[in-house]
């Protein structure tokens, strides 16, 4: 099975192209952004299953850039040490480790601390949400420092690759999407905030570590974007970006028709566009599906979620059925080494 062949993005080897996409638990209850036992189970039992990567969840890069009260965040120094420990976890498991840094911008709902929220434009996601403060220049410089302070804390604590979170909504994404970016500056441009966020990251990034995006491949709205026109985005940042990790949605309050592999179609088309590794992702817990996406070449690693919170075994049991195929084409004394079900 080509799941479970190795790969590599750039110079992250990975034992099996089986990947833990990053989910929002919400689980800091002192709101201090710091890693807690919680998350030390939640991360390391898919290492212990055999995932090649895990993905840590949205990991706020200021106060104001938490989606709520509750999320990670590597804001200051103190934070690094629970992300350490975090990642020698994951890593005795024998998996690698990705961190995916964010900003929430308009769909912020914190409120501990928090006066005003930001956003390319001041525009609320709908009448539940704060209306945000368009950002000036200033905000925008700030933030990009807050990037790169967060991608400096990321590497100190052993991270092996950094997903910048340009997806879903997020405040990435909302200068990327026509629905919640109506300058009239230079940041009109839907490629500029997120090129400008990549050059701080890579500013404090070792050259050698991998880093990719995460996008919605289009928000759905008719007056919003598609594939082709997040195409032309990522054309321009393509030389930044060693992969990238495909979803959609989440922009605006419009909820797609999913189906299993409703995504696929999204990272084929990013794959082959842009000739880069791509991370499909979305409903793909069948692991015929999940094998057909890798043979089909619609994408070079699948990303289960779901399946993994019901099961942080899936690979490992997804292997069963074939575990005697597999051995058979071992030489012999490995498969008298192993009981052949």
């Amino acid at each position: 099975m080509k799941l479970f062949e190795s790969c590599s993005i750039k110079n992250l080897s990975l034992r099996n192209r089986f990947v833990m996409p990053p989910m929002c638990t919400y689980m800091v209850p002192a709101h201090d952004g710091k890693v807690t036992h919680f998350h030390q189970a939640h991360y390391v039992a898919p290492a212990i299953g055999g995932a090649a990567l895990i993905i840590i969840e949205a990991t706020a890069v200021s106060p104001e850039g938490r989606i709520s009260d509750n999320d990670l965040g590597l804001w200051n120094d103190e934070q690094i040490p629970g992300f350490s420990q975090l990642v020698e976890g994951i890593h005795e498991a024998g998996a690698k480790v990705a961190l995916q840094l964010a900003h929430a911008g308009r769909k912020c709902m914190a409120t501990d601390g928090i006066a005003e929220i930001l956003a390319p434009s001041s525009l609320a996601y709908d009448d539940t949400y704060r209306t945000p403060r368009e950002m000036n220049e200033t905000d925008i410089e700030r933030v990009l420092d807050d990037f790169k302070e967060s991608a400096r804390r990321a590497n100190e604590a052993g991270i092996d690759a950094l997903e910048i979170h340009a997806a879903h909504g997020y405040l990435i994404n909302q200068f990327i999407s026509p629905e919640t970016n109506i300058r009239t500056d230079r940041f009109r441009d839907p490629s500029l905030f997120l090129s400008l966020v990549l050059d701080a990251v890579h500013q404090v990034w070792p050259k050698d570590k991998a880093i990719w995006v995460r996008v919605s491949a289009t928000d759905y709205s008719l007056k919003g974007y598609d594939v082709n026109y997040l195409i032309k985005v990522l054309e321009k940042v393509r030389t930044k970006i060693d992969a990238v990790h495909v979803s959609s949605g989440g922009v605006v309050p419009i909820v797609p028709q999913a189906y299993p592999g409703y995504q696929v179609s999204f990272a084929k088309d990013l794959k082959e566009a842009l000739m880069l590794p791509t991370i499909a992702v979305g409903m793909l817990s069948s692991p015929d599906l999940a094998e057909y996406v890798l043979q089909s070449g619609s994408a070079d690693l699948v990303a289960v979620g779901r399946g993994l919170l019901r099961n942080p075994n899936w690979l490992l049991e997804a292997a069963l059925p074939r575990q005697k195929e597999f051995l058979l084409q071992q030489p012999a004394y490995l498969q008298g080494g192993f009981p052949l079900r």
